[in-house]
């Protein structure tokens, strides 16, 4: 692809529209059971009439426009065309409680709200009488005559067009707000040229220059998606179809034939215990060739296969592996993995399937892309090397965790794509904003002889035991989630004797393994058994081979109630509320000790 540089999103969406104006843009499944397409002509035009219908609303430069809305055409018109008005964009999920959703419209002092459906709409009525700044809440759904309707905006920006602001890269072009783990969640003030700066950048160190596919699933509320699946994706000319729901993904999946797909960890780890638990389920033969392959394709890549082996690698290949890639669709050629660390046992059994994972690291307020591998550089178990106009720092002095003697510390940042600071919390801006413009990132890594950046830990969420011993809790929490049992766990144990764990069964697999056991049991008696808690513990025993003797949990409590963002235990992008988690299970924590 020809370079293409950019000085703020407005004038990139008007030149793609105009560059790539014949290609499909988003598809959206219809009640017919096909996903139809509009174009980035159709597209173009819808941002020209909504720029048009907000300008009715008195939108004007520093505005600010939020949305309540699951990722849709809609979502992306409102975005570009607020971008147009040189307002801010601010995006939530609809997930989120009303109460989140009211502190985030005051806190960004928004003047209009635009929600996808009449339900939120009910819902948030009440919001213009109690905030100031707010003026008009937009209905999606709603097809009326009325300024309260988004079908009406359209029409009044086609009768009346306006012609676009174009920011300059200083100018702020939204505010990302935070997960919110540890309190409120801060506004992160991102410009143009913050998010440009990775826009410009990664399509020319990962070839897009053909029209590729995705499947949109990743919440554009979320900086990874927002910048991957909108504004990389108008910038490259590709098209994205809209998963119907998390749970027909893999039916979505086979029914659009991604080229590319942008994920989280999360969505590679049911991938590795749907094949492991399909291949427990096949019949030894399978399992036995399935194995061999996984061992077989390791091997390959450390030393030459005899003929022998090479023959049956392939013959697994043709028997297995190509169903498993099948259920992708069969056109994918690599997956992009950010948000949080992915497991490299996880990385490696993907890669044996020759479903290539680039993973990457990034934050809401380095815009968000710091570094990534690329196909022609990659290191699994790394998050790649900086993007070229990205520099990291590793800070050791401010943690001595470092047993390993990685040169592990905490990653600074610098670059043109961090943050401008925190809206409207200059003290907090002040705690990670350096004065050489460098942004402490609180995660705890290092930057190995190849110059590939390493994860170790959040250097907020790290704790000694009483022993002096430093344990960072995520990396012994992904280890045991490995297994096929274990869908979430929480490891505990800040100045205590030694680390405990809340557990979190699959109680479909759990249940399966106790039947073929022969063991009688009633329903609500299955987590209180002896051969449920052993279970446990040999998984991990077994998954935890590399978890070191004094991080091991010596004591357990099991669950089979799923942490989720409904139930507060799970951030709306799906990272464990640590504080609340351990709220819940306060009580049972402190009897283990």
């Amino acid at each position: 692809m020809s370079k293409r540089i950019f000085s703020n999103l407005v004038e990139m969406q008007e030149d793609s529209c105009r560059l790539f104006a014949d290609r499909e843009i988003f598809g959206v499944k219809r009640e017919d059971g096909n996903f139809h397409w509009i174009t980035y002509r159709q597209f173009g035009q819808m941002v020209k009439d909504l720029r048009g219908g907000f300008a009715h609303l008195g939108v004007d430069k520093d505005d600010t426009v939020a949305i309540i809305s699951k990722n849709s055409i809609e979502w992306a018109a409102s975005c570009y065309a607020t971008l147009g008005r040189n307002a801010r964009f601010t995006s939530m999920y609809e997930s989120q409680l009303i109460e989140d959703w009211e502190y985030i419209v005051k806190d960004c002092e928004a003047k209009v709200l635009v929600v996808s459906t009449t339900e939120i709409y009910k819902k948030v009525e009440y919001f213009v009488d109690l905030i100031p700044t707010l003026k008009h809440i937009v209905n999606i759904e709603e097809d009326s005559k009325s300024l309260t309707s988004y079908h009406e905006l359209l029409r009044l920006g086609q009768e009346k067009p306006i012609t676009p602001y174009y920011p300059a890269p200083s100018d702020l072009m939204g505010l990302i707000y935070t997960s919110g783990t540890t309190g409120r969640p801060k506004g992160v003030m991102l410009t143009h040229g913050n998010l440009l700066a990775n826009i410009n950048v990664i399509p020319q160190i990962i070839d897009l220059s053909a029209p590729e596919r995705t499947l949109s699933f990743l919440p554009w509320a979320h900086i990874f998606g927002q910048v991957a699946e909108v504004h990389v994706l108008v910038y490259a000319g590709l098209s994205t179809a809209f998963a119907e729901d998390v749970t027909t993904i893999i039916n979505n999946l086979a029914e659009v034939r991604p080229t590319i797909l942008f994920a989280v960890p999360r969505i590679f780890n049911r991938i590795y215990d749907g094949v492991q638990n399909k291949m427990r389920e096949s019949g030894p033969v399978i399992k036995y060739l399935f194995d061999q392959g996984i061992k077989l394709a390791s091997k390959k890549k450390h030393q030459e296969l005899t003929i022998w082996e090479e023959s049956l690698l392939k013959i697994v290949d043709k028997v297995i592996f190509s169903k498993i890639r099948g259920r992708f669709g069969g056109r994918l050629k690599f997956a992009v993995s950010g948000a949080s660390a992915l497991n490299p046992k996880v990385a490696e059994f993907i890669d044996h399937l020759k479903i290539t994972v680039l993973e990457g690291y990034g934050l809401s307020e380095t815009s968000p892309v710091v570094s990534l591998n690329t196909l022609e550089h990659i290191k699994i178990g790394s998050v790649g090397k900086p993007l070229p106009n990205v520099k990291v720092k590793i800070d050791s002095s401010c943690y001595d965790g470092d047993e390993e003697g990685t040169g592990d510390g905490e990653i600074i940042v610098y670059g043109p794509n961090v943050m401008k600071g925190y809206f409207k919390q200059e003290e907090e801006s002040k705690k990670v904003l350096m004065e050489d413009g460098g942004f402490r990132t609180g995660d705890i890594g290092h930057i190995d002889s190849e110059g590939y950046l390493h994860i170790t830990g959040r250097i907020k969420e790290q704790y000694k035991l009483e022993n002096g011993k430093y344990v960072v809790p995520n990396v012994v929490e992904e280890q045991i989630q490995l297994s096929p049992y274990i869908m979430q766990t929480f490891v505990y144990g800040s100045n205590k004797p030694y680390n405990v764990a809340v557990c979190v069964l699959d109680a479909t697999q759990v249940r399966q393994y106790l039947e073929q056991k022969n063991i009688i049991f009633r329903p609500n008696e299955m987590l209180d058994l002896k051969e449920t808690m052993q279970l446990v513990q040999d998984e991990i025993s077994n998954y935890g081979k590399n978890i070191k003797g004094y991080e091991r949990p010596k004591k357990l409590i099991l669950s089979t109630e799923e942490w989720t963002a409904v139930n507060g235990m799970l951030t709306p992008s799906l990272k464990v509320k640590r504080k609340s988690v351990y709220e819940k299970f306060k009580g049972k924590i402190e009897a283990l000790y």
